[in-house]
């Protein structure tokens, strides 16, 4: 169960896990609250719509929708994911069969005290949370919304099978945005205040003020006002001629071919996937220290303190400013970390491993 099927990190993941799940040989249906949007990932498996929207009448035919279609899959297991699907699965399961749940968490901010609050209350109505970085954990158990000896952590994982280099590849989408001899920096994700675009932007503005030669390509959707405020501030800075505007991409293993490094300005994240896809495609990374990105990166990640454009772009000038060899081992260094420590198929057994422990100790009461 999760809110939809939209193209984001998070259901990208969440997909991937249920579909590897169908091909062991379980029986795996998704659950959107949300109705059909007009950007979603593909999937074959069955897809139930909640068709949920903002009004009370709407959540109450949404949560009786939900406990009708439990009952009549009659789940071992339900699985949500980040809040809203979680509460409405903890709130609904008891009517249901009562299932084991298990409510994961996918970001270190999932909203203020009173989501805390209703987390907390709900947690007897929840088998095990799990968390997608230590310090997403520790933050959501120091606020006291998840109980430490219920809460497990279980990384995001990468496919490296659709992560791998091509250099033909990269070299003719470089030439395909004429940018053969500058320094390209890409960053993907939603445009939203977590991701703190405005910060790149001005780091970006710092850079080329510095005389370096580069592009900025940003890949990802946003609101027509969110993406009309960051246009409105790329021109004020004068950096607008410097900035390609992706919109929203599926072919992100392209574009990390054609980059020359990846950079994440986020204010606060839980486990960023584009970064791990950025490692996977050996690309070195500049990033802002907030969530998990410490756990993911290690020492191949050059980390900045969030919200501080200024160090940002110091950290973006150095890593330019380093010989093409160098760059070229800190990306295998990024590569092999995925593989040894965020491979998707060493995760898939994880997540196996939970259900399986989980169902045996259900049977046995």
């Amino acid at each position: 169960m999760l809110a939809s099927l939209g193209v984001g990190g998070a259901e990208k993941q969440v997909l991937a896990l249920a579909t590897r799940m169908a091909v062991r040989g379980h029986v795996a249906t998704l659950v959107t609250l949300l109705p059909q949007m007009s950007e979603e990932w593909p999937t074959s498996l069955p897809v139930i719509r909640l068709n949920l929207n903002r009004n009370p009448i709407s959540l109450v035919a949404a949560l009786s929708r939900a406990r009708r279609i439990l009952r009549e899959l009659k789940p071992d297991i339900v699985h949500s994911h980040s809040y809203h699907a979680n509460i409405i699965a903890r709130l609904v399961s008891p009517f249901a069969g009562k299932p084991i749940v298990i409510s994961t968490i996918h970001n270190v901010y999932e909203g203020g005290w009173h989501r805390m609050l209703a987390y907390r209350l709900t947690d007897g109505l929840c088998t095990r949370t799990t968390v997608v970085s230590q310090a997403a954990a520790d933050r959501f158990i120091r606020l006291k919304a998840v109980r430490a000896g219920k809460c497990i952590v279980i990384p995001n994982a990468i496919d490296l099978s659709e992560f791998t280099p091509d250099t033909s590849r990269r070299l003719s989408l470089k030439e395909s945005f004429g940018a053969d001899d500058e320094f390209v920096w890409l960053a993907a994700g939603r445009i939203t205040a977590a991701k703190d675009y405005r910060n790149l932007l001005r780091a970006f503005a710092r850079i080329l003020h510095a005389n370096a030669n580069a592009f900025l390509w940003i890949a990802g959707q946003g609101s027509e006002e969110e993406k009309a405020q960051l246009r409105s501030l790329a021109a004020e800075l004068k950096v607008n001629t410097q900035i390609e505007w992706l919109g929203l991409r599926r072919d992100l293993p392209s574009l990390l071919d054609a980059a020359d490094g990846f950079v994440s300005s986020s204010a606060w994240e839980g486990m960023p996937l584009a970064i791990a896809e950025a490692m996977a495609m050996e690309k070195p990374v500049v990033a802002t220290d907030v969530g998990g990105v410490h756990e993911l990166a290690g020492e191949t990640g050059c980390l900045v303190p969030a919200r501080n454009s200024e160090a940002l772009a110091e950290t973006m000038l150095e890593l330019m400013r380093k010989p093409i060899a160098d760059r070229l081992a800190i990306g295998r260094a990024a590569r092999n970390r995925i593989q040894d420590k965020f491979n998707f198929e060493t995760r898939i057994g994880d997540w196996e491993k939970l259900y399986g422990s989980l169902y045996s100790q259900a049977r046995a009461l």
